[in-house]
């Protein structure tokens, strides 16, 4: 029993943890000229601030933004194909084709 009791609190402290694995998400379409990326996480969080990159398809950083306080990313369409990622340097990071837009 006092096993158990000293280890129960250690054992709460790392719940949190189990219970914020989460993934990163990405949805993508125009809106007019541009292309908007809302990003977040599978538990509904957004990620205002993060990193997004557009790469073309031989992997060339076209443009880099950061998604704003509405945890959109905003890009120029480009010429060619291309791919945007958005990585939170966890799990696997979300990636959106040019082919799947409209």
């Amino acid at each position: 029993m006092i096993l158990c009791n000293k280890w129960l609190p250690a054992l709460a402290l790392l719940m949190p943890l189990a219970v914020q694995a989460h993934y990163p998400v990405m949805d993508c379409g125009r809106e007019g000229n541009e292309l908007v990326c809302k990003v977040g996480y599978s538990d509904g969080t957004l990620a205002s601030g993060a990193e997004v990159v557009m790469y073309s398809y031989d992997d060339e950083v076209l443009f880099t933004v950061k998604a704003n306080g509405r945890s959109e990313a905003r890009f120029t369409e480009p010429e060619g194909e291309f791919y945007i990622r958005f990585d939170a340097g966890h799990e696997e990071p979300a990636e959106f084709d040019y082919a799947e837009l409209l």
